[in-house]
């Protein structure tokens, strides 16, 4: 089973993650959990969060890129779901052997990660990549889609249909 966990702040204002997640959600044996929607006080029910992960085969961590970083909600998910003794620390293997696919939509093209003492856009998912690799998870070739602010309707569906086909791919895989 393939699990989002979905951090959009302004769901309602997407072009590219809302097409994104209506051809995932068409998919079987799929999950969605839109965070925004679920806690707008982000008030967070860990037991849920970690009873959705442990029904999972591969987790994506899906949002639009916000100051080079995931929105506050993800952040705080992560926080507070990914606790010590459960998915990290001595003893805590519970997303041991589970897959992570970061997919992350961006408003500018990759020049825009062109800046700073380690540019490009790949460091950015450096933080991520750890945080998964800590926690026991095997980290999958990120999903990125860029200039989403300017893609004309075409572009943008073409780039939800290759996330779609990932993502089929990937059950394709756990299914044998």
């Amino acid at each position: 089973m393939i699990l989002i966990i979905y951090a959009h702040p302004y769901p309602q204002h997407s072009h590219a993650n809302k097409r994104m997640i209506e051809l995932a959600g068409t998919l079987p044996n799929l999950e969605i959990r839109s965070l925004y929607q679920l806690y707008p006080d982000f008030n967070i029910d860990i037991a849920a969060e970690q009873a959705a992960l442990s029904r999972a085969d591969v987790v994506v961590w899906q949002h639009p890129m916000q100051w080079y970083s995931v929105p506050p909600l993800l952040k705080l998910w992560m926080d507070k779901v990914l606790a010590h003794g459960w998915a990290y620390g001595e003893g805590a293997t519970a997303l041991h052997g589970k897959s992570v696919l970061w997919a992350v939509t961006t408003g500018g093209g990759e020049q825009h990660f062109d800046i700073g003492d380690n540019p490009g856009f790949s460091v950015l998912g450096q933080p991520l990549q750890a945080t998964a690799l800590y926690c026991g998870l095997r980290w999958l070739e990120p999903f990125s889609m860029h200039c989403t602010f300017i893609c004309d309707d075409d572009t943008l569906s073409t780039q939800a249909q290759a996330y779609q086909q990932r993502l089929a791919n990937l059950l394709e895989v756990q299914h044998g």
